[in-house]
């Protein structure tokens, strides 16, 4: 049975759980936001399709957004990129994927990565080559391990941040080097997943290599959405800058198959004022950082601070088992990843996303989001737990 379901079916059963897997905020979107949903209600439009790439002031708009967050002009960009409007990011990305890969194309992946990275790239027929970190590289993976994996058929790299499931976002200095790196081969699109983008709660903030060299937008796929920053998931509503002819390709994809995205939701994001975005998302990340003292505080008070490293954006942390004294009753070299996150169900009532399905085996995502009081508990549990031998 998946973990999900087990939890759902424990609750059922009147049983606490302690849910530390969700990769969504619990709350509902700015008010301003849920507002203008309301407002274009009236409207037939809100109910008819939208162009198959989404309305034009709306794509023109999340250009201005992003050149305006990325200190970028937007005259210099708005002559070589597009926007493209999908439903959710993960829409985005699968797009992009399909637009530039061949069959036989190797797609370079970072791990941790988001888990559908590697499915996706297989779809299209691409190679997956996965580029490893660990807990003692923050869960960054090295310039020089990257320049290895390069060969004449690598066709892209996705770069994740901040990133999902670390929480980590990549340092100044590590963007200036890829922006090096992928000016020595010129031959490789780079995909910028930068969902996360917003909610970072540690100085100093992301930064992108295309910021350091700006002749790389012209092989560079960013990807954004509502999801994250306005807590709007399942609304779906994702979108890509890209260069015009890769924008084209992948509006040939999304016509195909979904058409336009949510023409209710696109029409109120192009009536709210994105500015009010920050004000909304202090609060959220003043409750993310006080989760991640919680944790980083109970771990160190029991000698588990070699486990985990600092998250700093998005809102969750990467636990090594393996560097704990639990896992000295598991033996091999094998994951152990669901048999560890089982055990923390069934015993503690603790859900947790098994890491091997991020790259990483034996590892764990912890979600920050839940109420502080219950978050508390939870950590206690994990950190007796963890010290079990």
């Amino acid at each position: 049975m998946k973990l999900n379901e087990k939890a759902i079916q424990l609750t059922e059963e009147g049983k606490v759980i302690y849910n530390l897997s969700g990769g969504q905020l619990p709350i509902k979107p700015v008010s301003e936001f849920i507002e203008k949903i309301h407002h274009q209600l009236n409207f037939l439009k809100s109910y008819q399709y939208s162009p198959s790439a989404g309305f034009p002031a709306l794509r023109k708009k999340l250009l201005k957004f992003f050149t305006d967050s990325r200190r970028l002009s937007l005259e210099t960009v708005e002559n070589d990129m597009d926007v493209i409007v999908s439903n959710g990011s993960k829409h985005s990305i699968y797009n992009a994927l399909g637009a530039i890969i061949d069959p036989g194309d190797e797609v370079i992946l970072l791990a941790p990565y988001w888990v559908s990275y590697p499915e996706m790239i297989k779809f299209w027929g691409g190679v997956p080559m996965v580029v490893k970190s660990n807990v003692f590289d923050a869960f960054v993976p090295a310039i020089e391990d990257i320049r290895k994996i390069i060969s004449p058929r690598t066709k892209a790299i996705i770069v994740n941040s901040p990133n999902n499931p670390s929480g980590v976002h990549y340092s100044e200095s590590w963007m200036r080097e890829f922006a090096e790196l992928l000016k020595e081969n010129p031959h490789i699109v780079a995909i910028s997943d930068e969902v996360y983008s917003d909610i970072s709660y540690f100085d100093p903030k992301p930064t992108y290599f295309y910021q350091f060299d700006r002749s790389l937008l012209e092989r560079t796929i960013i990807v954004h959405a509502i999801s994250k920053t306005l807590a709007a998931t399942g609304l779906r509503i994702g979108w890509a800058i890209a260069p015009a002819d890769v924008v084209q390709a992948m509006g040939r994809i999304q016509g195909q198959t979904t058409s336009g995205p949510n023409s209710l939701a696109q029409r109120a994001l192009l009536d709210f004022d994105l500015h009010f975005l920050e004000s909304f998302l202090t609060p959220v990340k003043n409750h993310i950082r006080t989760n991640a003292a919680t944790l980083r505080e109970k771990f160190r008070e029991a000698n588990l601070g070699h486990c985990w490293y600092q998250s700093t954006s998005a809102f969750y942390f990467m636990i090594d088992f393996s560097r704990t004294p639990m896992f000295k009753r598991f033996p091999g070299d094998e994951d152990h990843s669901y048999q560890i996150a089982d055990e923390l169900l069934n015993n503690e009532g603790i859900t947790v996303v098994p890491g091997v399905d991020f790259g990483i085996p034996n590892t764990a995502r912890i979600s920050l989001v839940i109420e502080e009081v219950p978050f508390q508990e939870a950590i206690t549990k994990i950190v007796r737990y963890l010290n079990k031998f």
